[in-house]
C-alpha cells in the first residue's frame, strides 16, 4: 500500500518515512509539505540522500487519493480537523497523529488547545488509536486518532492496576520528562541550545493539552471520573520520554501480586515489556523503538505505587504507534516493520 504523509518536514514526518522504508507492506507515496513544495525530500533532510528520491509537494485531495491508498496526518493540531473531512470522502484511510481528533468532547478541546474543533460527525468516527487497549475498534477504522506521547506513556502505565480497583483514582500523579524532539523541529525559544543544555525546564503547569487526553482514556478504563496531577519538563536530550506515576493503593498488596496483574495483562502485547522486580526502565533502553517498558515498585510505609513507563516519544509516542495501528486495521502482523532492537548506547 502506498502511504502519504501530510506535514512533511517535522520529526514525526520523518520518523514515518524511516519506517515506512522497511516496512514490508507499506511504501512511501506522496509528501506533502506546503510551505516547501517543489523541494526536494533529501534536501530538507541530508540523510536520505541516495535512500529517498522524493519532492515535497502541495496539497491537493484528489491527486493524493489518486496516488495513496492511506495517509499519515503529521500536521500540527488544529490543521488535520479542516483535512480530514475531504481525505474521509476521497476513501483514504486516515491516521492523525495531531490532537484534533483524540477528545470526543468539541468544547474540552477548544478550552485545552485553542482552536475550532473537529466537527462532531468526525469526532464520532475517529478511533482513538492506543494500540494495545483498542486493537478490536482499530480493526474497524477509516480515521484512527493516534495518542500523544505523553498519554501513550502514562496510561499503558496505569490502566493495569486502574482496572482492578486497588487504587484511588483520584490520588495519581504523573510527573512527566520528555526530550527536546517533543517540541517539534520548529524554532522556538525553549528549543535553543543555550536555553536547555544543562538545564531542567518545567513548562505548562496544570496547562498541558494531554491533561484531558490522559483523564478520558483513564475514565474511561476505570469506569469513573479521573482528575490527574501532571506535570512536565523538557530535558536535555533529544529523544525519549520517562513517566513515574504514583498512585495511593486502597488496600496492602505485595509487589509480586502487582508484578502478576502487570505480566498477566500485556502477555500477548509485544511491544509492553514490564521490567522484572527491582529493575527500573532508562529511556536509552527503548530509543529508536516501538517498545513501552515499564517497571513497578510498591512502597509499604506510604502505601503507594510508582510506576515507570518509557517510551521513545518520536516511536511508540508517534510515528511507531501509527504504524502499529496501520498493521492492526489491515489484518498484518502487529509488528511489521517495527521489530528493529533499540538504539544502545
Amino acid at each position: 500500500m502506498k502511504a502519504a504523509i501530510i506535514g512533511g518536514t517535522g520529526y514525526g514526518a520523518i520518523e514515518l518515512t524511516r519506517l515506512i522504508h522497511k516496512h514490508p507492506h507499506l511504501t512511501l507515496g506522496t509528501v506533502i509539505s506546503n510551505s516547501q513544495a517543489g523541494t526536494e525530500f533529501k534536501s530538507v533532510y541530508p540523510h536520505l540522500l541516495n535512500l529517498v528520491e522524493q519532492p515535497l509537494e502541495t496539497f491537493n485531495v484528489e491527486k493524493t487519493a489518486e496516488e495513496n491508498d492511506l495517509v499519515f496526518l503529521a500536521a500540527p493540531s488544529g490543521v488535520s480537523s479542516s483535512l480530514v473531512p475531504h481525505l474521509l470522502e476521497a476513501g483514504l484511510k486516515v491516521i492523525d497523529l495531531s490532537g484534533d481528533f483524540r477528545l470526543r468532547s468539541q468544547t474540552t478541546y477548544e478550552s485545552w488547545y485553542k482552536y475550532t474543533p473537529a466537527a462532531k460527525e468526525f469526532l464520532d468516527q475517529a478511533v482513538y488509536g492506543l494500540s494495545e487497549i483498542y486493537p478490536e475498534k482499530i480493526k474497524h477504522a477509516n480515521l484512527i486518532a493516534n495518542p500523544g506521547c505523553y498519554p501513550t506513556a502514562s496510561t499503558l502505565g496505569l490502566i493495569p492496576v486502574i482496572k482492578t480497583k486497588l487504587t484511588e483514582p483520584m490520588s495519581i500523579i504523573i510527573d512527566a520528562k520528555s526530550g527536546i524532539s517533543g517540541a517539534g523541529r520548529g524554532l522556538s525559544l525553549n528549543a535553543h541550545y543555550a536555553e536547555i543544555n544543562e538545564n531542567l525546564k518545567a513548562y505548562k503547569l496544570g496547562a498541558h493539552q494531554h491533561i484531558p487526553e490522559i483523564e478520558q482514556v483513564l475514565a474511561d478504563e476505570s469506569g469513573v471520573p479521573i482528575t490527574i496531577t501532571f506535570t512536565t519538563y523538557l530535558i536535555p536530550m533529544t529523544r525519549g520520554i520517562m513517566c513515574t506515576m504514583y498512585v495511593k493503593l486502597n488496600e496492602t498488596i505485595s509487589i509480586e501480586e502487582i508484578h502478576e496483574i502487570y505480566r498477566e495483562f500485556y502477555k500477548n502485547k509485544p511491544f509492553v515489556r514490564i521490567r522484572p522486580i527491582g529493575v527500573v526502565p532508562a529511556t536509552k533502553e527503548v530509543a529508536g523503538s516501538n517498545y513501552c517498558d515499564i517497571g513497578l515498585h510498591v512502597d509499604h510505609r506510604t502505601n503507594r505505587l510508582t510506576i515507570i513507563s518509557v517510551i521513545d516519544n518520536l516511536v511508540k509516542g508517534a510515528a511507531g504507534q501509527a504504524i502499529q495501528n496501520v498493521n492492526i486495521a489491515n489484518g498484518w502482523d502487529e509488528t511489521a516493520g517495527l521489530t528493529d532492537l533499540p538504539i544502545y548506547p
